[in-house]
């Protein structure tokens, strides 16, 4: 992409990397050097920086703290074998935070300040990104209201903010999970689809009463009738019952529409794996745990890839689903996306940005 865009780099004069123990990374703890910065004053975006990580300073009467106007996004970047960075669909991401802007009524960011902020910051903090199996370099960007007014309207002010993280894996095993047939993510008509930080707040609670009772996370069901699974947590969800690959569709504007979910559906098609996008029922799902037919149930996701599920409660019983070896479809799909994302495999996707 040519570009005319001016960022002004202000790097740090005391780095934290020396100090930093890459073999205990735990997700989200430890920030990188810098961040990417751009105001969005007057009708436009402006004032590009790149800029030491540090807190903000906020008026207590922030429309963002208020109201909410806030979306955000994740993705990852790797090094191969010849230490070049490698960012994984970068594009997919910079399209969807633009859904969500739209669906929050936050301006957009113009591709041209979403890719070249985003690069020039990597460039920065390349150093950050862990260089061995398993490991990476997680990248927030996120668009909040920057209005200091509490009339309810949209703000008339946003910052752009993309900051980094080297982390390790997400989930140290697979996890257990309890159909929620209470509490509901999304509705049809509200906020399902967009990555808005409301989303997420609202879904702590019955998470927490969930992890009360010793389970990792929630298989979401509709808000309607709560008898289609929909989400996973913060995760798409899939299930292989007998030889098909079976995932909600993103068609009812309560779901995400996940990038990782996307690569593993293409992967999935191509690998031969017969795969319907429909709602999976309640009572299907465990009909299948019963007999057996289940032979996988994983979540999809940024920061996971794929995460196990092992153990599945729903109308009051536990039902454990085996082991997987290397032969299982999720074990096959994970190896054969970070193959493309270390770079150990030919990209034949257009899915990675090389720096």
């Amino acid at each position: 992409m040519n570009t005319t865009l001016t960022i002004d780099i202000n790097k740090t004069s005391k780095s934290k990397i020396a100090s930093t123990n890459f073999d205990d990374l735990k997700f989200g703890q430890t920030i990188s050097d810098h961040m990417f910065v751009a105001e969005f004053e007057n009708g436009n975006w402006g004032n590009f920086r790149i800029e030491p990580y540090a807190p903000l300073q906020l008026n207590p009467a922030n429309a963002t703290l208020h109201y909410g106007q806030s979306v955000f996004e994740g993705m990852k970047a790797y090094k191969n074998a010849d230490g070049e960075v490698l960012i994984f669909r970068a594009d997919a991401n910079q399209q969807r935070l633009n859904e969500s802007a739209r669906r929050m009524c936050i301006p957009e960011v113009p591709e041209e300040i979403f890719m070249e902020g985003l690069k020039t910051l990597i460039q920065v903090d390349a150093d950050w990104i862990p260089n061995k199996p398993g490991y990476s370099l997680y990248i927030r960007p996120f668009v909040f209201a920057t209005d200091d007014y509490l009339g309810i309207r949209p703000s008339e002010k946003y910052k752009f903010i993309i900051f980094t993280c080297p982390v390790g894996n997400y989930y140290a095993k697979p996890v257990s999970v309890k159909v929620e047939t209470k509490y509901t993510r999304a509705a049809e008509g509200g906020t399902g689809s967009a990555k808005a930080a409301g989303n997420y707040a609202g879904s702590l609670y019955p998470a927490l009463l969930a992890q009360k009772e010793g389970f990792d996370q929630l298989l979401w069901t509709d808000g309607k009738s709560h008898q289609h699974i929909e989400e996973s947590g913060t995760m798409n969800v899939m299930f292989m019952i007998n030889d098909t690959l079976i995932t909600a569709p993103t068609t009812t504007g309560t779901i995400l529409k996940g990038i990782t979910r996307d690569s593993v559906l293409t992967l999935a098609k191509e690998m031969g794996v017969k795969v319907e996008e429909r709602f999976l029922r309640v009572t299907e799902l465990e009909d299948a745990l019963v007999s057996g037919s289940l032979k996988e149930a994983f979540g999809t996701g940024t920061a996971a890839t794929i995460a196990h599920i092992a153990k599945i409660h729903v109308n009051g019983n536990d039902y454990e689903l085996p082991e997987k070896d290397q032969s299982a479809f999720s074990n096959q799909v994970l190896d054969k996306l970070d193959q493309i994302k270390y770079g150990k495999t030919e990209d034949n996707h257009g899915w990675i940005i090389k720096l």
